[in-house]
């Protein structure tokens, strides 16, 4: 038994045994459980390249209720409102809709507000350093792609009350390419009245489910796309017309749980074009020329990627 026990501290002394926890993942949970608990107010920008775009970030918990609050502040406006697993959207020039769903579709991956822990495949969570973010005291946590395929994204988080203060897309070589900063955050005891004043409010019947999240089988049966990063899966295919020119396409959307790609197919357009990119913060991009068809890939990809992406697109046999 003295010999267990000797072994046994030597073990300890010398960390032979290291712990399942990782501080950093931690962290994100903390966060996590903050968002869906804490009654805050909060502004921030989104910031690519020399584009900015503010918006006010309300939530609240009231009794067992959730309420949350997005609203983009230039423009013609977008307001987004949630209640529970009830998200409306009121955009410009179109009927408010609602969804079933238990997070709003903003500029934060909505998994951050989840269980990170099903990204620890193809992600790993990496404690970065301590620092200071409108003010307050934050600390850096690295979530970092396995491969090169995706890019990274940090995230600073209070120290204080666990929720983000900022949050970046960064490439390989450690280079932000768009960032997210809180410039205001107020944290209460009590949730805001305009909050509760949404309690109040009739808003649209949801959607049907299957309305939104299909997989048409004719659309998967026509083209094969040979190549993705690790962890992409579909999630959806369908044919529809472009608002933008009124093109028949075929879409297909794939995501590894943070990021989501969007993949169009289409006849091509009158005039010669060459295949290329063109990329807005993180955001690229890239249409490529198969002879008889047209491919565009759109995602927070690398170009290279989202080449790959492109190029891999046959028809199916």
């Amino acid at each position: 038994m003295k010999v267990i026990t000797f072994i046994l501290s030597l073990a300890i002394s010398f960390n032979i045994f290291a712990s399942d926890t990782n501080p950093a993942k931690d962290l994100l949970l903390k966060m996590a459980n903050a968002v869906h608990t804490r009654n805050f107010d909060a502004s921030f920008v989104v910031v690519k390249g020399k584009t900015m775009e503010p918006y006010r970030w309300l939530h609240a918990k009231q009794d067992d209720i959730e309420i949350e609050h997005l609203s983009l502040l230039n423009g013609a406006g977008l307001e987004m409102v949630r209640v529970d697993n009830q998200v409306t959207y009121f955009e410009p020039q179109s009927e408010p809709y609602s969804l079933t769903t238990d997070s709003i579709a903003g500029p934060i991956p909505e998994v951050l507000f989840k269980n990170v822990e099903r990204l620890s495949g193809h992600y790993d969570f990496v404690l970065g350093g301590k620092g200071r973010i409108s003010g307050r005291a934050a600390q850096l946590v690295r979530i970092e792609s396995k491969d090169e395929d995706k890019y990274n994204y940090w995230i600073w988080l209070d120290m204080e009350s666990s929720l983000l203060l900022k949050a970046a897309y960064v490439n390989h070589q450690g280079e932000a390419l768009e960032q997210l900063q809180l410039t205001h955050i107020s944290v209460t005891e009590q949730p805001a009245s305009m909050l509760l004043e949404i309690l109040n409010r009739n808003f649209p019947t949801p959607l049907p489910n299957n309305s939104l999240e299909t997989l048409d089988s004719n659309t998967a049966k026509t083209w094969k796309i040979d190549w993705l990063p690790a962890g992409f899966e579909l999630l959806k295919s369908d044919r529809h017309k472009l608002d933008l020119n009124n093109e028949l396409t075929d879409y297909y959307l794939f995501s590894d749980g943070f990021v989501e790609v969007s993949v169009f197919i289409q006849r091509p357009l009158p005039g010669k074009r060459l295949s290329g990119s063109l990329t807005s913060g993180a955001t690229t991009v890239y249409v490529h020329n198969g002879g008889n068809f047209d491919v565009s890939v759109v995602g927070n990809i690398p170009s290279l990627t989202a080449k790959k992406i492109a190029e891999s697109v046959t028809r199916a046999l």
